[in-house]
């Protein structure tokens, strides 16, 4: 405990020093650094070839832990794009002049040290990285045991970079990969000023319930999309295959497909793409009856299967009277994170955006979306799902504060 607290308080003393960085030199490390993964990736791979050979293939989480050249050169694009967003820092959020002429000013700054929290992600250590050091944050990254190697050959990279451009490394600092150093970090409330857990629910409700240090929840993805009976059916098919395959271990692929009972008939239709991805149905009693005989790689569902977050090449189908039922179900077992509807009726669309209570409310379009690179963020640190301090995609600006400069000429209060 005393060493990682030495750790973190030099981190602590290294981050009062971020805000005097010059925009310039943060963006100019930035670049370098987006430069230096496809000439390092070589290192990086074998790194991360050594923690997938401990990870059963099967597993969920392997994807999230796989890195290949692609996902390294995506990695580097988003780097970039952090690099050409404008500063938050420095912002002015409010001003006005009161009455007794003192100047009011509301400004930007940056939260100060971000802890991360994460499993099998190395890619996490990238974009933590990036966009702490964009919005004038340290970080403290406590990454699973699962992804050890990768994220040491991760911070290597880093800490070389900023070592050349004279910037202290603890500005990042990565902690051992054992259990201990979660306790250790949850409870460095007098160095750490947030923490932000990224995984599925069990270790988001650990960090919840035992930090002594405020937390922003990046909630698991329980992802709904409800097909009205105004839908246009090849939408639909579209979009339906899109959110659950195009990544299915992520927190935004689809989970539950919500039907309306007068679209039915289309169902088998719009699930048909999903047969040459092997995806497995869980089809309540109506869904079932049309898809039974159509749909090889289908169970009829119980309770268990709403409510689940996959991660995988699995879904459940629900079938709904009305939209009010649709919202009920969706109420009754979303996680907050991301919702979507097709359809045509634009009453329909409107009222779904309008009560959905989620931070993404999608229509027309796939779940898949809800992302901090998509969304014009430049990458994003967590998707949070609660609504103190940030919601959804969190960006640089999510990752700032504001403090209040008021500027006098002598007055006194009476």
């Amino acid at each position: 405990m005393t060493n990682i607290n030495e750790s973190l308080a030099k981190t602590k003393q290294v981050s009062r020093k971020l805000a005097n960085l010059d925009t310039e030199k943060i963006d100019e490390v930035l670049n370098v650094l987006a430069a230096a993964i496809p000439e390092n990736s070589d290192s990086i791979l074998e790194a991360n070839k050594l923690d997938l050979s401990r990870m059963d293939d099967t597993d969920p989480k392997y994807d999230r832990l796989k890195l290949t050249e692609e996902r390294l050169n995506a990695i580097a694009d988003d780097i970039k794009n952090v690099a050409s967003l404008p500063s938050p820092l420095g912002v002015i959020l409010e001003e006005r002049m009161l009455p007794n002429e003192l100047k009011l000013s509301k400004v930007r700054v940056p939260l100060g040290v971000i802890g991360l929290i994460y499993e099998a992600r190395p890619n996490v250590t990238f974009d933590a990285f990036s966009l702490c050091f964009k919005s004038g944050n340290a970080c403290v990254l406590k990454g699973g045991s699962d992804a050890k190697n990768s994220n040491q050959a991760i911070l290597k990279v880093i800490h070389k970079i900023l070592k050349e451009h004279d910037i202290d490394p603890s500005v990042v600092h990565l902690l051992p990969a054992d259990r201990e150093a979660v306790s250790d970090l949850l409870n460095a409330n007098d160095l750490v000023d947030v923490i932000i857990p990224r995984g599925g629910r069990k270790l988001i409700d650990f960090v919840r319930e035992n930090a002594r240090v405020p937390v922003i929840e990046t909630g698991a993805g329980i992802v709904h999309t409800y097909i009205d009976k105004s839908a246009d059916t090849t939408k639909a098919k579209n979009i339906v295959l899109n959110a659950k395959t195009q990544r299915p271990s992520v927190c935004n692929a689809l989970d539950t497909l919500v039907i309306h009972k007068d679209k039915l008939s289309d169902l088998p239709e719009i699930v048909t793409p999903l047969t040459d991805k092997n995806v497995g149905i869980f089809a309540d009693e109506q869904s079932f009856k049309i898809l039974d005989g159509k749909y090889n790689n289908l169970q009829l569902a119980t309770e268990e299967h709403f409510g689940t977050e996959f991660l995988s090449l699995n879904m459940s189908i629900k079938t709904v009277s009305n939209l009010d039922e649709a919202i009920d179900h969706i109420d009754k077992f979303s996680s907050g994170h991301s919702e979507a509807v097709i359809a045509e009726d634009e009453e329909v669309v409107e009222e779904f955006l309008k009560r959905i209570d989620a931070a993404s409310v999608l229509a027309n379009t796939s779940t898949r979306f809800t992302d901090g690179s998509q969304f014009g963020l430049g990458a994003e640190i967590g998707i949070s799902t609660q609504k103190l301090h940030a919601r959804g995609p969190m960006g640089i600006s999510e990752l700032t504060s504001y403090k209040w400069i008021v500027v006098g000429n002598g007055q006194i209060r009476e």
